[in-house]
């Protein structure tokens, strides 16, 4: 897994981005009264591309905006470092010209340039790979008869595949839902204390709502700490801080437990676990995928003598294959 990570991070996503192009195009058809069958594909992958697009667009603006205020950031650092060395009766006030240096961030870009280059490269084969798979998608079901000459092996490979298309679907629309709550009550609280650019820090949190547990307390972490360069007064950005981390505590676990249920049936400490695994072998990719990963290996575990042991032990009831609700 590891040696294969720049071939399969982008496979494995395509095939996550997959589950939720169908998942949309089975709503389309399901929900929305009239609208045409064939549409409901092109529809939901046009959606998908547009969400990428405007995550991207969001992104390159406000960055740009932030590069021409650096000046007016830097004075508001150096401010803040002059005043923290007089209460703590310092001879010498750091300037941030002088943490820089010391940093010596020159170290760093070649690190830098190579995670932008390796992201911008994933993105492409995510696209080629999800392009390759939707066209491929149709030869499924013949190759599912030819794979399982019986049908009663076909039912049982037909019943593990829904039943992991049922929690990873099941997971995506829980943490979109817990993201826009999150985002939503953020967005309040960031225009209520003054910070700017909230569109972009929206967009950090609700990204990093993806990652299971830790995700949504790191993603508010972000504007807080921008709040303290920005906002005047260390009081705001502490209020900003405290606020924004009480929105996540509260939905996360008060709101989020109720929604989520025991759909996807996973230990709670084999989520923090499979966490820590994914994120060591893929990084951020494996991390965002982490959960899902986690609900196929049950799935699939579950289905032999040998290694349902190993399933039970993942599952959060003991049952691995019991169905999961809808």
């Amino acid at each position: 897994l590891y040696a294969l990570r720049r071939m399969l991070e982008p496979f494995v996503m395509a095939l996550f981005l997959l589950i939720m192009v169908d998942g949309v195009a089975r709503l389309l058809g399901a929900r929305v009264p009239g609208f045409p069958k064939q549409a409901a594909l092109p529809v939901a992958i046009g959606a998908i591309v547009l969400v990428f697009a405007l995550t991207i667009w969001i992104t390159a603006d406000n960055a740009h905006a932030l590069a021409l205020q650096a000046p007016t950031y830097t004075a508001h650092i150096n401010s803040l470092l002059s005043n923290g060395a007089q209460r703590l009766g310092l001879n010498v006030t750091p300037t941030l010209a002088d943490l820089i240096e010391k940093l010596n961030p020159s170290r760093f870009a070649g690190v830098l340039a190579e995670a932008v280059s390796q992201f911008a490269e994933a993105a492409v084969f995510v696209l080629i790979y999800l392009g390759f798979l939707v066209a491929s998608r149709q030869g499924f079901a013949a190759k599912t008869s030819q794979l399982f000459g019986s049908a009663e092996d076909r039912a049982e490979a037909q019943r593990v595949f829904f039943r992991v298309r049922r929690g990873v679907e099941q997971y995506i629309w829980v943490q979109t839902l817990v993201g826009i709550l999150i985002t939503a009550l953020s967005a309040v609280l960031m225009t209520l204390t003054g910070l700017s650019h909230i569109p972009f820090w929206c967009l950090i949190i609700f990204m990093a709502n993806y990652i299971p547990a830790v995700g949504a307390a790191i993603g508010v972490l972000f504007p807080a700490l921008f709040g303290l360069v920005e906002v005047d007064g260390v009081t705001r950005a502490i209020v900003l801080l405290v606020g924004l981390e009480a929105i996540h505590f509260l939905v996360s676990h008060v709101v989020q437990p109720r929604m989520q249920g025991k759909s996807l049936n996973v230990d709670p400490i084999v989520v923090l676990l499979a966490l820590a695994f994914w994120s060591a072998v893929w990084g951020v990719t494996g991390a965002f995928l982490s959960t899902p990963l986690t609900v196929l290996a049950m799935a699939i575990l579950a289905e032999f003598k040998g290694t349902r042991p190993l399933a039970v032990l993942l599952s959060g009831d003991g049952r691995p294959d019991a169905d999961m609700a809808g």
